[in-house]
Protein backbone atom coordinates (compact mmCIF):
# COMPACT_ATOMS: atom_id res chain seq x y z
CA UNK A 1 0.00 0.00 0.00
CA UNK A 2 1.32 3.48 -1.09
CA UNK A 3 1.86 6.02 1.54
CA UNK A 4 2.62 9.85 0.55
CA UNK A 5 3.23 12.02 3.77
CA UNK A 6 1.71 14.93 2.19
CA UNK A 7 -1.66 13.88 1.51
CA UNK A 8 -1.96 12.80 5.02
CA UNK A 9 -3.50 14.63 8.15
CA UNK A 10 -0.67 14.79 10.57
CA UNK A 11 -0.87 16.00 14.07
CA UNK A 12 -2.92 19.54 15.36
CA UNK A 13 -0.46 22.51 15.97
CA UNK A 14 -1.64 22.56 19.21
CA UNK A 15 -0.94 19.17 20.25
CA UNK A 16 2.51 18.88 20.21
CA UNK A 17 3.93 20.74 22.87
CA UNK A 18 3.84 17.26 25.81
CA UNK A 19 5.00 17.47 29.67
CA UNK A 20 7.80 16.24 31.51
CA UNK A 21 5.69 13.06 32.48
CA UNK A 22 5.41 12.01 28.62
CA UNK A 23 8.85 13.42 28.01
CA UNK A 24 10.65 11.23 29.60
CA UNK A 25 10.18 7.56 28.64
CA UNK A 26 10.30 3.86 29.67
CA UNK A 27 13.74 2.92 28.30
CA UNK A 28 13.89 -0.58 27.10
CA UNK A 29 15.61 -3.74 28.83
CA UNK A 30 19.13 -3.75 27.67
CA UNK A 31 18.91 -8.01 28.52
CA UNK A 32 15.86 -8.59 26.33
CA UNK A 33 16.09 -5.88 23.73
CA UNK A 34 15.88 -6.73 20.29
CA UNK A 35 18.77 -5.58 18.64
CA UNK A 36 17.30 -3.64 15.83
CA UNK A 37 15.03 -1.77 18.13
CA UNK A 38 18.39 -0.63 19.66
CA UNK A 39 19.73 0.20 15.91
CA UNK A 40 16.18 2.00 15.50
CA UNK A 41 16.26 4.11 18.54
CA UNK A 42 20.18 5.17 17.69
CA UNK A 43 19.40 5.35 13.92
CA UNK A 44 15.97 8.08 14.68
CA UNK A 45 18.02 9.34 17.48
CA UNK A 46 21.02 10.75 14.50
CA UNK A 47 17.66 11.79 12.31
CA UNK A 48 16.23 14.28 14.78
CA UNK A 49 19.97 15.25 15.89
CA UNK A 50 20.67 16.09 12.24
CA UNK A 51 17.18 17.96 11.94
CA UNK A 52 18.21 20.02 14.90
CA UNK A 53 20.74 21.27 13.98
CA UNK A 54 20.15 21.86 10.36
CA UNK A 55 17.56 24.34 11.71
CA UNK A 56 19.99 25.94 14.05
CA UNK A 57 22.14 26.15 10.66
CA UNK A 58 19.31 27.87 8.45
CA UNK A 59 18.76 30.09 11.57
CA UNK A 60 22.44 31.00 11.30
CA UNK A 61 22.18 31.78 7.66
CA UNK A 62 18.68 33.81 7.56
CA UNK A 63 17.60 36.99 7.25
CA UNK A 64 13.59 36.82 7.40
CA UNK A 65 12.39 36.61 10.81
CA UNK A 66 9.21 34.96 9.73
CA UNK A 67 10.96 32.32 8.71
CA UNK A 68 13.11 31.88 11.64
CA UNK A 69 9.96 32.01 14.06
CA UNK A 70 8.75 29.37 12.05
CA UNK A 71 12.14 27.18 12.03
CA UNK A 72 12.02 27.60 15.58
CA UNK A 73 8.56 25.98 16.31
CA UNK A 74 9.94 23.07 14.26
CA UNK A 75 13.17 23.04 15.65
CA UNK A 76 11.34 22.81 19.34
CA UNK A 77 9.34 19.89 18.68
CA UNK A 78 12.07 17.95 16.82
CA UNK A 79 14.13 18.89 19.92
CA UNK A 80 11.11 17.14 22.09
CA UNK A 81 11.34 13.64 20.13
CA UNK A 82 15.33 13.93 20.19
CA UNK A 83 15.77 13.75 23.91
CA UNK A 84 12.59 11.78 24.46
CA UNK A 85 14.39 8.69 21.56
CA UNK A 86 17.65 9.32 23.63
CA UNK A 87 16.09 8.49 27.10
CA UNK A 88 15.02 5.06 25.52
CA UNK A 89 18.60 4.02 26.05
CA UNK A 90 19.11 2.25 29.82
CA UNK A 91 20.75 3.67 32.56
CA UNK A 92 22.94 0.22 33.25
CA UNK A 93 23.98 0.44 29.21
CA UNK A 94 27.38 1.50 29.56
CA UNK A 95 29.09 3.18 27.01
CA UNK A 96 30.72 0.71 25.30
CA UNK A 97 27.80 -1.28 25.34
CA UNK A 98 25.86 1.33 23.66
CA UNK A 99 28.65 1.95 20.96
CA UNK A 100 28.81 -1.74 19.88
CA UNK A 101 24.88 -0.80 18.76
CA UNK A 102 26.27 2.53 17.00
CA UNK A 103 28.38 0.11 15.06
CA UNK A 104 26.43 -2.71 14.35
CA UNK A 105 23.88 -0.60 13.05
CA UNK A 106 26.62 1.55 10.63
CA UNK A 107 27.35 -2.06 9.80
CA UNK A 108 23.63 -3.67 9.05
CA UNK A 109 22.31 -0.52 8.16
CA UNK A 110 25.04 0.48 5.45
CA UNK A 111 25.07 -2.89 4.07
CA UNK A 112 21.06 -2.47 4.02
CA UNK A 113 20.96 1.05 2.05
CA UNK A 114 23.74 -0.23 -0.28
CA UNK A 115 21.68 -3.14 -1.23
CA UNK A 116 18.70 -0.83 -2.19
CA UNK A 117 20.97 2.15 -3.66
CA UNK A 118 19.95 2.22 -7.23
CA UNK A 119 23.15 4.69 -7.85
CA UNK A 120 26.03 2.79 -8.81
CA UNK A 121 28.58 5.54 -7.43
CA UNK A 122 26.56 5.94 -4.13
CA UNK A 123 26.50 2.33 -3.72
CA UNK A 124 30.57 1.94 -3.75
CA UNK A 125 30.62 4.91 -1.53
CA UNK A 126 28.32 2.77 0.98
CA UNK A 127 30.48 -0.09 0.18
CA UNK A 128 33.52 1.21 0.95
CA UNK A 129 32.90 2.88 4.10
CA UNK A 130 30.74 -0.29 5.73
CA UNK A 131 34.17 -2.56 5.74
CA UNK A 132 35.47 0.46 8.12
CA UNK A 133 32.44 0.32 10.01
CA UNK A 134 32.45 -3.38 10.15
CA UNK A 135 36.27 -3.63 11.32
CA UNK A 136 35.07 -0.63 14.23
CA UNK A 137 32.90 -3.21 15.81
CA UNK A 138 35.68 -5.79 15.94
CA UNK A 139 38.14 -3.51 18.02
CA UNK A 140 35.30 -2.20 20.09
CA UNK A 141 34.47 -6.07 20.74
CA UNK A 142 37.76 -7.04 21.80
CA UNK A 143 38.05 -3.74 24.20
CA UNK A 144 34.62 -4.81 25.39
CA UNK A 145 35.42 -8.37 26.16
CA UNK A 146 38.85 -7.83 27.63
CA UNK A 147 37.64 -4.96 29.74
CA UNK A 148 34.50 -6.80 31.25
CA UNK A 149 34.04 -10.32 30.10
CA UNK A 150 31.34 -9.09 27.86
CA UNK A 151 30.66 -10.85 24.79
CA UNK A 152 29.57 -8.56 21.93
CA UNK A 153 27.90 -11.10 20.17
CA UNK A 154 24.89 -11.46 22.70
CA UNK A 155 24.39 -7.79 22.56
CA UNK A 156 24.30 -7.63 18.59
CA UNK A 157 22.18 -10.86 18.68
CA UNK A 158 24.24 -12.85 16.68
CA UNK A 159 23.11 -11.36 13.73
CA UNK A 160 26.20 -9.86 12.75
CA UNK A 161 29.37 -11.03 12.43
CA UNK A 162 32.31 -9.95 14.39
CA UNK A 163 35.72 -10.07 12.82
CA UNK A 164 38.29 -7.99 11.01
CA UNK A 165 37.86 -6.04 7.94
CA UNK A 166 39.86 -3.31 5.94
CA UNK A 167 41.93 -2.87 9.20
CA UNK A 168 41.14 0.43 11.16
CA UNK A 169 45.00 1.59 10.55
CA UNK A 170 44.39 1.37 7.15
CA UNK A 171 41.69 4.10 7.31
CA UNK A 172 43.57 7.18 7.76
CA UNK A 173 43.44 8.82 4.63
CA UNK A 174 44.82 12.06 3.19
CA UNK A 175 41.81 14.60 3.70
CA UNK A 176 41.14 15.73 -0.09
CA UNK A 177 40.83 11.54 -0.48
CA UNK A 178 37.41 11.69 1.24
CA UNK A 179 35.62 14.34 -0.71
CA UNK A 180 33.04 12.70 -3.17
CA UNK A 181 30.90 14.08 -6.30
CA UNK A 182 27.66 15.67 -5.05
CA UNK A 183 24.41 14.28 -6.77
CA UNK A 184 22.35 16.52 -8.79
CA UNK A 185 19.17 15.91 -7.00
CA UNK A 186 16.92 16.79 -9.93
CA UNK A 187 18.22 13.61 -11.58
CA UNK A 188 18.51 11.51 -8.69
CA UNK A 189 16.33 8.67 -7.57
CA UNK A 190 14.15 8.97 -4.60
CA UNK A 191 15.60 5.79 -3.06
CA UNK A 192 19.02 8.18 -3.63
CA UNK A 193 18.33 11.18 -1.85
CA UNK A 194 16.88 9.50 0.69
CA UNK A 195 19.47 6.71 1.50
CA UNK A 196 22.61 10.04 1.19
CA UNK A 197 20.02 11.76 3.53
CA UNK A 198 19.94 8.86 6.07
CA UNK A 199 23.49 7.74 6.19
CA UNK A 200 24.65 11.09 6.63
CA UNK A 201 22.74 11.64 9.80
CA UNK A 202 23.13 8.02 10.80
CA UNK A 203 27.15 8.58 10.32
CA UNK A 204 27.19 12.13 11.76
CA UNK A 205 25.40 10.49 15.05
CA UNK A 206 28.15 8.28 15.45
CA UNK A 207 30.74 11.28 14.70
CA UNK A 208 29.50 13.21 17.80
CA UNK A 209 28.37 10.87 20.26
CA UNK A 210 32.50 9.06 20.18
CA UNK A 211 34.00 13.15 20.07
CA UNK A 212 31.79 13.46 23.05
CA UNK A 213 31.68 10.44 25.10
CA UNK A 214 35.10 9.20 24.49
CA UNK A 215 36.72 11.07 27.19
CA UNK A 216 34.84 9.42 29.68
CA UNK A 217 35.53 6.28 28.92
CA UNK A 218 36.89 4.64 32.55
CA UNK A 219 40.88 3.65 30.93
CA UNK A 220 43.50 4.95 28.59
CA UNK A 221 43.32 2.01 26.18
CA UNK A 222 39.01 3.02 25.08
CA UNK A 223 39.65 6.39 25.52
CA UNK A 224 42.51 6.00 22.64
CA UNK A 225 40.50 3.86 20.54
CA UNK A 226 37.40 6.39 20.65
CA UNK A 227 39.78 9.30 19.69
CA UNK A 228 40.98 7.15 16.47
CA UNK A 229 37.72 5.84 15.39
CA UNK A 230 36.12 9.06 16.12
CA UNK A 231 38.86 10.28 13.72
CA UNK A 232 37.49 8.24 11.00
CA UNK A 233 34.44 8.95 11.75
CA UNK A 234 35.00 12.93 10.74
CA UNK A 235 36.13 11.01 7.43
CA UNK A 236 33.10 8.71 6.99
CA UNK A 237 31.20 12.06 7.38
CA UNK A 238 33.00 13.84 4.74
CA UNK A 239 32.41 11.19 2.59
CA UNK A 240 29.11 11.17 2.77
CA UNK A 241 27.86 14.74 2.90
CA UNK A 242 29.57 15.13 -0.15
CA UNK A 243 27.19 13.39 -1.50
CA UNK A 244 24.43 15.85 -1.04
CA UNK A 245 23.28 18.03 -3.97
CA UNK A 246 25.00 21.43 -2.60
CA UNK A 247 22.59 23.65 -5.21
CA UNK A 248 19.24 22.75 -2.88
CA UNK A 249 18.33 25.96 -1.22
CA UNK A 250 17.58 26.05 2.57
CA UNK A 251 13.98 25.47 2.05
CA UNK A 252 14.03 22.56 -0.26
CA UNK A 253 16.90 20.81 2.09
CA UNK A 254 14.35 21.43 4.95
CA UNK A 255 11.44 19.83 3.03
CA UNK A 256 13.70 17.10 1.73
CA UNK A 257 14.84 16.65 5.62
CA UNK A 258 11.19 16.59 6.78
CA UNK A 259 10.44 13.80 3.75
CA UNK A 260 13.47 11.93 5.51
CA UNK A 261 11.74 11.96 8.68
CA UNK A 262 8.19 11.05 7.82
CA UNK A 263 10.51 8.27 5.65
CA UNK A 264 12.44 6.98 8.60
CA UNK A 265 9.33 6.83 11.02
CA UNK A 266 7.11 4.75 8.71
CA UNK A 267 9.56 2.53 8.06
CA UNK A 268 10.39 2.05 12.20
CA UNK A 269 7.08 2.02 12.59
CA UNK A 270 6.31 -1.01 10.33
CA UNK A 271 8.98 -3.18 11.48
CA UNK A 272 9.24 -2.49 15.33
CA UNK A 273 8.65 -5.30 17.42
CA UNK A 274 8.06 -3.59 20.88
CA UNK A 275 4.50 -1.48 21.63
CA UNK A 276 5.29 1.15 23.45
CA UNK A 277 8.33 2.17 21.35
CA UNK A 278 6.22 1.62 18.08
CA UNK A 279 3.77 3.67 19.86
CA UNK A 280 6.15 6.68 20.39
CA UNK A 281 7.15 6.26 16.22
CA UNK A 282 3.66 6.57 15.35
CA UNK A 283 3.27 9.82 17.73
CA UNK A 284 6.57 11.01 15.86
CA UNK A 285 5.40 10.41 12.48
CA UNK A 286 2.10 12.52 12.97
CA UNK A 287 4.19 15.29 13.94
CA UNK A 288 6.86 14.96 10.87
CA UNK A 289 3.77 14.96 8.71
CA UNK A 290 3.02 18.42 10.12
CA UNK A 291 6.18 19.49 10.06
CA UNK A 292 6.60 18.58 6.35
CA UNK A 293 2.80 20.12 5.50
CA UNK A 294 4.73 23.54 7.32
CA UNK A 295 7.80 23.27 5.06
CA UNK A 296 6.30 22.77 1.81
CA UNK A 297 3.65 26.16 2.90
CA UNK A 298 7.25 27.70 3.91
CA UNK A 299 8.73 26.70 0.67
CA UNK A 300 5.52 27.93 -1.71
CA UNK A 301 5.48 31.67 0.29
CA UNK A 302 9.01 32.18 0.26
CA UNK A 303 10.36 30.89 -3.05
CA UNK A 304 7.02 30.09 -5.00
CA UNK A 305 7.78 26.30 -5.83
CA UNK A 306 5.31 23.60 -4.94
CA UNK A 307 6.64 20.23 -3.14
CA UNK A 308 5.82 18.85 -6.63
CA UNK A 309 8.64 20.57 -8.57
CA UNK A 310 10.74 18.74 -5.88
CA UNK A 311 8.90 15.09 -6.44
CA UNK A 312 8.50 15.03 -10.13
CA UNK A 313 7.92 11.45 -9.86
CA UNK A 314 5.55 11.42 -6.98
CA UNK A 315 6.25 11.38 -3.30
CA UNK A 316 4.87 7.93 -2.49
CA UNK A 317 7.33 6.36 0.12
CA UNK A 318 9.63 3.76 -1.73
CA UNK A 319 10.84 0.25 -0.74
CA UNK A 320 10.43 1.12 3.17
CA UNK A 321 13.83 0.73 5.03
CA UNK A 322 14.06 -2.75 6.73
CA UNK A 323 17.09 -3.08 8.50
CA UNK A 324 18.31 -6.98 8.75
CA UNK A 325 21.19 -9.04 9.20
CA UNK A 326 23.29 -8.53 6.41
CA UNK A 327 26.55 -11.56 6.97
CA UNK A 328 26.42 -12.75 3.12
CA UNK A 329 26.74 -9.51 1.51
CA UNK A 330 29.04 -7.71 3.93
CA UNK A 331 31.32 -11.01 2.89
CA UNK A 332 31.22 -10.48 -0.33
CA UNK A 333 32.19 -6.85 0.02
CA UNK A 334 35.36 -7.98 2.02
CA UNK A 335 36.44 -10.66 -0.91
CA UNK A 336 36.25 -8.06 -3.57
CA UNK A 337 37.53 -4.63 -1.83
CA UNK A 338 38.74 -5.20 1.34
CA UNK A 339 41.82 -3.56 0.30
CA UNK A 340 40.84 -0.50 -1.25
CA UNK A 341 41.56 3.37 -0.52
CA UNK A 342 40.37 6.68 -1.44
CA UNK A 343 41.82 8.45 -4.77
CA UNK A 344 40.26 11.54 -4.74
CA UNK A 345 36.66 11.15 -5.54
CA UNK A 346 37.49 7.47 -6.66
CA UNK A 347 38.05 4.08 -4.97
CA UNK A 348 41.14 2.15 -5.75
CA UNK A 349 43.02 -0.87 -4.71
CA UNK A 350 46.18 0.27 -2.43
CA UNK A 351 48.69 -1.07 -4.81
CA UNK A 352 47.38 1.19 -7.72
CA UNK A 353 47.97 4.40 -5.62
CA UNK A 354 51.54 6.30 -6.99
CA UNK A 355 54.41 5.37 -4.94
CA UNK A 356 54.67 8.71 -4.07
CA UNK A 357 51.00 9.37 -3.05
CA UNK A 358 50.13 11.57 -0.11
CA UNK A 359 48.32 8.44 1.68
CA UNK A 360 51.61 7.32 2.70
CA UNK A 361 52.97 10.04 3.87
CA UNK A 362 49.98 10.74 6.18
CA UNK A 363 50.24 7.29 7.37
CA UNK A 364 53.53 7.99 7.62
CA UNK A 365 52.91 10.63 10.12
CA UNK A 366 49.61 9.56 11.60
CA UNK A 367 50.61 5.94 12.42
CA UNK A 368 54.60 5.73 11.97
CA UNK A 369 55.35 1.94 12.43
CA UNK A 370 52.15 1.36 13.71
CA UNK A 371 53.00 -0.27 17.12
CA UNK A 372 51.66 2.52 19.15
CA UNK A 373 47.69 2.88 17.15
CA UNK A 374 45.06 2.39 19.45
CA UNK A 375 43.10 0.00 17.30
CA UNK A 376 46.30 -2.05 16.81
CA UNK A 377 46.99 -1.66 20.29
CA UNK A 378 43.61 -3.04 21.69
CA UNK A 379 43.99 -5.74 19.70
CA UNK A 380 47.61 -6.75 20.56
CA UNK A 381 46.86 -6.43 24.72
CA UNK A 382 43.84 -9.27 24.17
CA UNK A 383 46.19 -11.42 21.81
CA UNK A 384 48.99 -11.25 24.93
CA UNK A 385 46.79 -11.83 27.52
CA UNK A 386 44.50 -14.70 26.00
CA UNK A 387 46.62 -15.86 23.14
CA UNK A 388 43.89 -14.83 20.39
CA UNK A 389 41.32 -11.94 19.78
CA UNK A 390 37.79 -12.01 20.58
CA UNK A 391 35.69 -12.98 17.02
CA UNK A 392 32.16 -13.92 16.23
CA UNK A 393 31.92 -15.87 12.68
CA UNK A 394 29.55 -17.98 11.15
CA UNK A 395 32.55 -19.51 9.05
CA UNK A 396 36.03 -18.57 8.27
CA UNK A 397 37.16 -15.22 7.59
CA UNK A 398 37.16 -15.01 3.66
CA UNK A 399 40.48 -12.91 3.41
CA UNK A 400 43.41 -15.24 4.03
CA UNK A 401 45.33 -12.10 5.62
CA UNK A 402 42.88 -11.68 8.17
CA UNK A 403 42.12 -15.39 9.34
CA UNK A 404 45.03 -15.36 11.50
CA UNK A 405 43.63 -15.41 15.32
CA UNK A 406 46.92 -14.47 17.07
CA UNK A 407 48.37 -11.77 15.20
CA UNK A 408 46.83 -8.09 14.33
CA UNK A 409 47.27 -7.64 10.46
CA UNK A 410 48.45 -4.09 10.31
CA UNK A 411 49.53 -4.01 6.33
CA UNK A 412 46.54 -4.82 4.56
CA UNK A 413 45.10 -1.43 2.83
CA UNK A 414 48.35 0.52 3.57
CA UNK A 415 50.72 -0.84 2.52
CA UNK A 416 51.47 -2.17 -1.15
CA UNK A 417 53.01 -5.48 -2.25
CA UNK A 418 53.33 -6.66 -5.60
CA UNK A 419 50.93 -8.33 -7.37
CA UNK A 420 50.31 -11.96 -8.19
Amino acid sequence: MSFNPFNEEGMPIDKMFINWSKMYPHSYDKHTVDPYTRLRVILLNGAEYEANWFMHEFNRNCNNNDIRRDLAFIRRTEKQQQMRISDLKPIDEDILETTIGYEQLAVDLTATLAKMEPDPYVKATLDFALLEDFDHLYRYSDLLEFDSNVHAETIVGRYTEIMPARPTISEHRYPRDDIRYSLDFNKADLLTKLNTNIITAAEQQTMNYYMNIGCFYKNDYGRQLFQEIGMIEEQHVSSYGSLLDTNCTWLENLVMHEYTECYLYYSCMTYETDPKIKDMWKQHLEQEITHLHLASEMLKKYEHKEWQQMFVNGADFPTLLNIQPQVDYVRDIIKTTVNNTGKCEDFVDVNDLPPDYAFFEYQHIINGTGKDTPSHKVIQQKIDRDGQDYRFMVDEHPIKELQSRDKDNTKLGRVQTKKK
